[in-house]
């Protein structure tokens, strides 16, 4: 009997590989640090919330800057604005020029800078206090936000100290860790949010003492019923304590000195020291 031949199975054709250019090109093989759809996507929300803490902490430390005095307001109090607005304007600009000649911006033989002015880095009231630092050569801050209807820095706040968040919350944490006071000139919801955050903060001792000042009685009484407030048992009289009322940009520099902000300047022990 003949012996049975046997046929080997047919073999795959296997193409040589000739290079690793599919392997290189992958999404996978990118540095994380540099991969812009991993680091943008839900999954890495905590850490780009980390990433705008960081990075703005990391270069107000390299300034020296250890404390800040913030200033909120409205947007759309103009230099040139109707009614009241232009006060407001010039009035924070007085303040911004003021607190920068008295407060410690100015180095003086000394590698740290106290109660540098910070706002929120938009125009209004926020451009207006930064000018007031421009104009005495002081550094200023300004904590912008990304918003649907673009937000640009104003052109006074310095460049090197002029940030961008996309997150609320961050901004905030940043507006408020090295306050050490709080300067509210009359504004809209935005500013009505920074107020009671900041008040809400200091009426739970979750916050630092610090002077809190409000600008123009007139305007903030009428917004506000403070004494329905407590009226109504909403509030203990001494929330009411938490925070003055001002008429003019020295008058809120006498305050805040009156209330506890320490001064470093070359003017304490004059006016600036009460």
């Amino acid at each position: 009997m003949p012996e049975k031949k046997i046929i080997p199975p047919p073999q795959p054709h296997v193409e040589e590989v000739v290079g690793n250019e599919a392997q290189m090109a992958s999404a996978s093989y990118l540095l994380p640090a540099l991969d812009t759809d991993f680091l943008l996507s839900d999954e890495m929300r905590g850490v780009r919330f980390l990433l705008e803490y960081a990075k703005a902490e990391v270069i107000l430390r390299k300034w020296g800057i250890v404390s800040t005095i913030v200033v909120f307001g409205s947007a759309r109090s103009h230099e040139r604005g109707n009614g009241r607005a232009a006060f407001w304007y010039q009035q924070a600009r007085d303040f911004g020029r003021i607190a920068s000649e008295r407060g410690g911006a100015l180095l003086h033989g000394e590698p740290i800078r106290r109660n540098v002015i910070a706002t929120g880095g938009g125009p209004g009231v926020m451009e207006a206090a930064n000018r007031g630092a421009s104009d005495v050569g002081a550094p200023s801050i300004g904590y912008n936000i990304t918003l649907p209807h673009e937000q640009e820095p104003n052109a006074y706040s310095t460049p090197e100290l002029t940030f961008r968040f996309h997150y609320f919350a961050m901004r905030k944490m940043h507006l408020a860790i090295r306050a050490r006071a709080l300067v509210i000139f009359p504004g809209g919801f935005g500013t009505l949010d920074e107020l009671f955050e900041i008040l809400t903060l200091r009426q739970t001792d979750k916050a630092p003492v610090i002077p809190i000042v409000l600008f123009d009685k007139a305007y903030w009484s009428k917004l506000i019923n403070f004494e329905h407030l407590l009226e109504a048992e909403m509030i203990s009289r001494v929330d009411l304590e938490l925070f003055k009322f001002a008429e003019s940009a020295e008058e809120i520099w006498e305050i805040l000195v009156a209330n506890g902000l320490e001064t470093f300047g070359p003017m304490v022990g004059s006016v600036a020291g009460g």
